[in-house]
């Protein structure tokens, strides 16, 4: 019996034969190219002279409507995305270029990151300095309230098993509600929403800029808080600094409205941080029960790491850590009891 991805793999190739933009390509050379956290697949399929990459989106649980718009508006800003050869809305399908087969994340080390991470910035600066209102949807506190209340329905609930007392919930409410009002003072850009290395390819110009899809307008501090804030990879406090630093003064430069003051810039970068932290620890958690894919739980002792250093930095945050002393075996002396 053929499941429904198998069907859907069927669909596509009936649709790629019909495809005329692209000559010669091979449906025998169709092979997986990656995945992501989603319900997207991508597959990698020869042509004549290079290789294309396909989009398989299934309509009703991810539309391809907003990855076609924000494509094109990076184009127009000036970035390396793909370039839309063929999209079939109602299918759910995608023939695109291929920006190559590695990423940030395959490559990154010592020798190379101040370069690859400059480049980075470049490109998000770009990005940013395209922003209009009205253009994106709104990363308004109806969005970071949803995010952030991943953490304790997926997380604290159902990974760990732990219920709030009342008192722990006012106290924890309070927290979340500072958190969301210092992302929502924050000046607004266009905002990747998932800018880190898995997302980023070598490729001519550096970067190749992928899964851009969920981009809203927002918390300018955001997507270089994604950057150096990763899921799979963590950087020392030192260099975190400076390639922050060196991001910020390169948006000053070009007219993006980040603060004047750079320990003030700091602070909304922390903040949009944990939010972001606590966001894809729900993530990971229903990841897992619900989508039935566990690997994802292997990267929490990382994100664990970043909200416990942040939190433990500012007095209005440490009653995070302190939550999380009541059902985590390693524990942080917060100094901060109720």
């Amino acid at each position: 019996m053929l499941t429904a991805q198998d069907e859907r793999l069927e669909a596509l190739s009936r649709w790629l034969e019909g495809q005329t933009a692209v000559t010669g390509l091979d449906l025998t050379t169709v092979t997986p190219a990656s995945a992501d956290a989603s319900f997207r697949r991508y597959f990698r399929v020869q042509g004549e002279g290079a290789t294309y990459i396909v989009m398989d989106a299934p309509p009703e649980k991810e539309p391809i409507d907003s990855f076609l718009k924000v494509d094109a508006l990076m184009k127009n800003a000036g970035l390396n995305v793909p370039e839309i050869l063929a999209s079939d809305a109602e299918q759910g399908f995608i023939l695109m270029s291929d920006l190559g087969r590695q990423t940030y994340l395959d490559v990154l080390n010592e020798d190379n990151a101040a370069r690859l991470m400059d480049a980075a910035t470049d490109a998000l600066v770009k990005w940013q300095a395209a922003s209009k209102p009205g253009v994106l949807p709104e990363y308004d506190y109806a969005v970071l309230r949803r995010e952030i209340d991943l953490f304790p329905e997926w997380y604290v609930g159902r990974h760990r098993g732990y219920t709030l007392t009342e008192k722990q919930s006012e106290i924890i409410e309070g927290v979340y509600e500072k958190i969301i009002a210092s992302c929502l003072a924050q000046p607004k850009v266009f905002v990747h929403r998932d800018f880190m290395p898995r997302n980023l390819m070598v490729s001519d110009p550096m970067p190749g800029v992928l899964d851009f899809q969920d981009a809203l307008y927002g918390p300018v501090t955001y997507d270089i808080a994604s950057l150096m804030r990763d899921a799979f990879i963590s950087w020392g406090e030192s260099f975190v600094l400076d390639i922050t630093i060196r991001y910020w003064d390169k948006a000053r430069k070009a007219g993006i409205p980040v603060p004047q003051d750079f320990g003030e810039f700091w602070r909304e970068v922390e903040w949009m941080g944990i939010q972001r932290h606590l966001k894809v620890l729900g993530i990971f958690a229903r990841i897992n029960y619900r989508d039935g894919r566990p690997k994802y739980l292997e990267d929490t002792p990382r994100f664990l790491h970043y909200v416990r250093e942040t939190a433990n930095r500012y007095n209005e945050l440490k009653p995070i850590n302190w939550l999380l002393d009541q059902f985590e075996e390693q524990k942080t002396k917060v100094g901060w009891t109720y």
